[in-house]
């Protein structure tokens, strides 16, 4: 039970993404579940700025897909095909969250996420290269 005036954090505070509205997602918890999709290698939920109102951003997600899994039941599919799979088990995955927490833009990639020797993410790296 938590008594009145503690504070309790239940993901990395840096990694928190803010909205306009004042509503608070934490990455972690959206990426364990995009990370169950099948052709999901690995992915990064962060907040895109958002072009129509500078003061808010999109909860977006950059996807690494498997190759392997790719090669062997897609090896037919264009990039725009893997996009639009990979997209519709998202928009899936998103019915199952509330409305502030959807995804609403992916970036697909072959590319394996930057990472630190401890093997976790390095968030502001890859947000220089997605910006950059």
């Amino acid at each position: 039970m938590i008594k009145t005036g503690y504070l309790v954090i239940t993901g990395r505070s840096k990694n928190m993404v803010v909205l306009k509205n004042g509503k608070k997602i934490f990455p972690e918890e959206i990426e364990t579940l995009v990370n169950r999709i099948e052709l999901v290698e690995e992915c990064m939920v962060f907040g895109l700025p958002d072009p129509k109102d500078k003061n808010d951003v999109k909860l977006s997600v950059k996807v690494v897909y498997n190759k392997e899994e790719v090669s062997e039941k897609y090896a037919d599919k264009t990039q725009d095909e893997l996009y639009k799979i990979i997209w519709d088990k998202i928009k899936e995955l998103n019915t199952t969250f509330p409305r502030y927490k959807h995804i609403q833009n992916m970036i697909l990639s072959d590319e394996e996420l930057i990472k630190t020797t401890t093997k976790k993410v390095k968030r502001q790296e890859e947000m220089k290269k997605i910006l950059g």
